[in-house]
């Protein structure tokens, strides 16, 4: 028992740095209210973090077609290859906080990451823009 409570730990330590780095990435004064306002309901947890899923991923789209648009040819096919190989990382990299034992933290730190990973690379292509 006392090591479920030590893995639950981690993993909700975890969480809270994803969060804290995201911070980082400008995510929006509303997901932070919101998550204020969950209360640590899972559910709430997760309504919060999939609507700024959706504003981070609208972000990441803008931001992306911006720099491909001021780019030579050879440079955007690059960017395409770059892009591809990074939603593969994020999607491999953010299944695994989706431990099957780890319980409800374990998929709201899952979809955190692929929010807060998302908000970092959407604050990575804008500044190409710069």
């Amino acid at each position: 028992m006392t090591s479920n409570k030590l893995l639950f730990s981690g993993l909700l330590l975890c969480g809270f740095m994803q969060v804290a780095a995201a911070d980082d990435a400008a995510l929006s004064k509303q997901f932070s209210a919101c998550m204020e306002r969950s209360g640590g309901a899972t559910a709430d947890m997760l309504d919060c973090i999939a609507a700024e899923k959706k504003l981070q991923d609208a972000r990441l789209n803008k931001a992306y077609k911006e720099v491909v648009a001021q780019l030579p040819p050879p440079r955007k096919k690059q960017l395409q290859d770059a892009q591809r190989a990074w939603l593969k990382y994020r999607d491999a990299n953010c299944n695994f906080y989706a431990d099957p034992e780890g319980g409800t933290m374990a998929t709201v730190n899952s979809n955190d990451c692929v929010m807060s990973t998302t908000a970092s690379r959407a604050k990575e292509l804008e500044g190409f823009m710069e």
